[in-house]
């Protein structure tokens, strides 16, 4: 049976439903590449709708995203396909968008400019000034000189949009970011001081031959998003732990009805 999953996204129960040239329209990819990905088993096949029009969902739009930004780090479709297959059963939308943003970070920032016609475009729906305010706090776009252009970072796009209508306060916002910033940073930092001196340092002062090197130097940038998703995932299961103990801490606290 096909779960439903495709007929609500994460904005308060905004409808997501989209047929092929939709969706790839909002992916920024081809009509046949959303096919070639259906046939390799990458994509979740559409739910059928009358006269067996398929229907595409938020998680094929998100999981879209993770493939073209996988590929993007070099990945081939089998490596991709294992990635996929480690992912959690049933992600939801924001999981993937999570994947899809922290594989992102692996590689230099890149932000594209695009006017605010393609900036709604990509998010699938018209932006008030608000919510263009609220997806610049989560870093998602940037303002610049012109009040229709904005940088855009690709990654975290499709999380920003999806959280708009979550009612948390722009200042909450503003502060989860600086914290998300701060120790991403140093825990990326610690992570290549590790490789550095334990891995490749050695390696180095081993004298490798230079094709050996260039190797090695490939091999690198192919593990770095596995290291993404085993982020993701510690991040996630300390998360469920924390909010546990929370609720706990709170029914301990409670007073008696």
């Amino acid at each position: 049976m096909v779960s439903q999953w495709w007929c609500y996204g994460v904005e308060a129960g905004v409808e997501v439903r989209l047929t092929v040239d939709e969706l790839a329209a909002r992916a920024g990819v081809t009509v046949r590449t959303v096919r070639f990905y259906g046939t390799k088993g990458l994509l979740p096949p559409p739910v059928l709708g009358a006269r067996r029009v398929g229907w595409y969902g938020a998680e094929h739009l998100d999981r879209l995203g993770l493939i073209e930004e996988l590929q993007r780090q070099g990945l081939t479709l089998a490596a991709i396909e294992r990635y996929l297959a480690r992912l959690p059963q049933d992600p939801t939308p924001v999981d993937l968008a999570i994947h899809r943003a922290l594989v992102a970070s692996w590689t230099p920032e890149v932000p594209e400019e695009a006017g605010r016609e393609e900036v709604e475009r990509r998010a699938g729906r018209r932006l008030s000034e608000e919510q263009v305010d609220r997806l610049a706090a989560m870093g998602a776009v940037e303002r610049t000189a012109d009040p229709e252009v904005f940088r855009v970072d690709p990654g975290l796009l499709p999380l920003g949009v999806r959280i708009l209508d979550v009612p948390i306060p722009l200042e909450t916002l503003l502060a989860a970011r600086a914290v998300v910033v701060e120790h991403s940073r140093a825990t990326a930092r610690e992570l290549h001081r590790l490789f550095r001196e334990t891995v490749w340092k050695p390696y180095r002062e081993s004298e490798p031959a230079p094709d050996e090197v260039e190797r090695m130097k490939a091999l690198t940038d192919h593990i770095q998003p596995m290291v993404a998703q085993a982020l993701v995932t510690a991040f996630q299961r300390s998360l469920r732990e924390e909010l546990g103990e929370a609720a706990a801490e709170d029914g301990r606290t409670a007073p008696p009805g």
